[in-house]
């Protein structure tokens, strides 16, 4: 099967699979259409899905029509991007940041399995 080059858009009932089961880092971006600074990264998400394919997950879910996550996440603000690993967080980071910060929040997280 051949790696997906655009985020996983996910849904309150594939979040487990998707993200907890993934077998690799998933970089997962909190958002809402009508947040513009999630707007402005988005692009800079869709970019990491494609240089991180097939060594890490990048993948989006719309707390608007998802909003199970928020609370369970403790999201209180957005964009919020979260590295899991397995059930754990490794790290969040809160705002838009540049594609450089998320590359090397993946990054650290990948170095970090291989450790």
């Amino acid at each position: 099967m051949t790696p997906s080059f655009k985020p996983v858009e996910l849904t309150d009932e594939t979040f487990d699979r998707e993200v907890f089961q993934a077998g690799m880092p998933v970089l997962v971006d909190f958002w809402a259409p009508w947040c513009a600074p999630c707007r402005a990264v988005a692009p800079t998400i869709e970019e990491l899905a494609a240089e991180f394919a097939g060594r890490a997950k990048v993948a989006k879910l719309d707390l608007d029509r998802f909003p199970q996550a928020a609370g369970e996440f403790h999201i209180q603000a957005i964009p919020t991007v979260m590295v899991f690993d397995g059930e754990k967080v490794v790290e969040t980071r809160m705002g838009a940041l540049a594609h450089g910060e998320y590359e090397a929040m993946l990054n650290k997280a990948l170095a970090a399995r291989a450790n």
